[in-house]
């Protein structure tokens, strides 16, 4: 299956790949018995919610999110929270916006960053959220004095970091909600958690939750460099070697400047044997003579390499 090409295909005078091959389509399927008996109780919990937060990795915006729960969950007013807004690249967000409201009606989108610690963004997440209630009716929830807000996405992107976030910024409290850097850390369903006093406003958390096929496996793949997907289901190299590509396919090339590359490189073995040898990064191997030899550690250059563009050492990037 070949890939799209997005962006210039040069750079310094040498010619990109044009399409990125890849091994399988394993990646079109994706969607444990937690996810499915999660996403049931959700929807048992519908009447009881005002108002559905989707919060999802800002870098890919159209990507993975989950089709079949947006329909079930539409009938009540939503919200769309793109996260690690630092990680995207802001010069595309009206572009984003536009498209969401063409394309899928969505009209209330925020961005913000609730992964760095210090990050404020988070304060306005409440006052949209009832700018919205005020605007839509509450029919069966009209005589509650309070609020209650279902949280929903795809795992990894950031619904911890934000419920923490939201808590110590409006009612000054710790942290409620677990934060990990691996997908599936939340796994249950409906904690209820305050994070505002004034108007009174419950969150209920809920596990990430993918769509049951992805599409074809350019998706899973965007899904797999932003971390949603676990590492070990893609394959260390195989994800580092679809970065790279799309890193030039993009025309993001800083990561030249950061592994002391003399220009662009577009052959994957070339580029993570210079991270292993700039990183001093070794493995002993038995050879088949047996005796033991010493080599450049590909797969740590390449596990190096997604972790760099992840903490975004590698500049920013919107995936559409």
């Amino acid at each position: 299956m070949g890939s799209r090409v997005v962006g210039s295909t040069t750079a310094g005078g040498r010619l990109f790949r044009e399409l990125f091959t890849f091994g399988s389509d394993s990646l079109t399927h994706w969607f444990p018995s937690h996810m499915a008996k999660s996403f049931k109780k959700m929807q048992a919990q519908m009447k009881k919610v005002d108002l559905v937060v989707e919060i999802h990795d800002a870098r890919i915006p159209f990507t993975g999110r989950n089709e079949m729960m947006r329909e079930a969950l539409s009938i009540k007013p939503h919200l769309l929270v793109l996260n690690k807004k630092d990680l995207c690249d802001m010069s595309k967000a009206q572009a984003v916006k536009t498209r969401l409201l063409e394309e899928e009606g969505i009209k209330n989108v925020l961005y913000t960053n609730c992964v760095k610690q210090h990050s404020d963004t988070a304060k306005k997440v409440i006052p949209k959220i009832e700018k919205i209630l005020k605007e839509e009716a509450r029919f069966n929830r009209s005589e509650e004095h309070h609020y209650t807000i279902m949280v929903t996405g795809v795992p990894n992107v950031g619904k911890s970091s934000l419920i923490n976030a939201m808590r110590r910024l409006n009612i000054k409290k710790g942290k409620a909600a677990r934060v990990g850097k691996m997908p599936g850390v939340t796994r249950s369903v409906m904690n209820r958690i305050l994070v505002s006093a004034s108007p009174p406003m419950w969150l209920l958390d809920t596990p990430g939750i993918l769509t049951p096929y992805v599409k074809d496996v350019e998706t899973g793949m965007n899904l797999a460099v932003c971390g949603t997907l676990l590492d070990y289901m893609v394959g260390d190299e195989i994800i580092a070697d679809y970065l790279l590509y799309t890193l030039n396919q993009y025309n993001k090339l800083k990561y030249c400047k950061v592994y002391d590359l003399d220009g662009p490189c577009d052959d994957i073995f070339v580029f993570l044997a210079h991270i292993a040898k700039k990183e001093q990064k070794t493995i002993r191997v038995k050879t088949y003579q047996g005796s033991m030899s010493v080599r450049w550690n590909i797969n740590s250059a390449a596990v190096k390499f997604i972790r760099d563009f992840r903490d975004g050492q590698l500049g920013t990037l919107t995936l559409l």
